[in-house]
């Protein structure tokens, strides 16, 4: 039988220091190391529990047990995506190419587009996500309010940047006060990486 393949924690590019004063290096350490490592850790457990299932020929709860795994990859995989669209503040770039003119032509401009993206960010129930994503069918950039990792995601729709806001995020730095913190994103968004995954999807 094949080695199994499991999933593992990505490297940083940046240092825990280097998101501040929007992130502070105990929230960002904290929200990487324990947080995200957890969902790293439960996806992982839940594929070796199949595996043995598989192997010993037993059965499993599939309902509880595939939810439990939607739920982990959905946040290891939003997670790796957030700290990839996060940049030092100075170092983001700029809106331009491809993704600023998709915005322009969807929202009618950036500032209805982050008025939007805000909205959305900050009224997901819960705990959850706001992301920009794109359809292919319709050629239309879409703001995605995602609940959890796994509840109203558009399927098959790829994710441009996204935006956590479970209270793990932020609650060091800004307590319950998740606007501040959701104003305070855009000025570490690394454009140039939400630039480079827009024209990589329309190839």
């Amino acid at each position: 039988m094949a080695e199994k393949t499991f999933y593992s924690l990505p490297a940083l590019a940046y240092g825990y220091k280097d998101l501040e004063p929007y992130i502070s290096e105990e929230q960002l350490k904290i929200h990487y190391e324990k947080h995200h490592q957890a969902y790293v850790k439960g996806a992982n457990g839940i594929l070796e529990k199949l595996d043995k299932a598989r192997q010993e020929s037993t059965d499993v709860d599939v309902k509880s047990t595939l939810k439990e795994l939607s739920f982990n990859i959905g946040g290891h995989l939003l997670h790796s995506l957030f700290w990839g669209n996060l940049a030092p503040a100075g170092k983001q770039g700029s809106l331009s190419g491809a993704l600023a003119k998709a915005i322009e032509a969807e929202f009618g401009g950036f500032e209805r587009f982050k008025k939007e993206f805000t909205l959305a960010a900050g009224s997901v129930e819960g705990s959850g996500w706001a992301a920009l994503t794109y359809c292919k069918l319709t050629k239309r950039p879409m703001i995605m309010q995602i609940e959890k990792h796994n509840v109203n995601v558009y399927p098959m729709f790829r994710i441009i940047l996204v935006l956590d806001v479970f209270e793990h995020a932020y609650y060091l730095d800004y307590k319950n006060d998740r606007a501040r913190f959701v104003e305070n994103f855009w000025n570490i968004v690394n454009w140039n990486e939400a630039g480079k995954r827009m024209e990589d999807l329309l190839g």
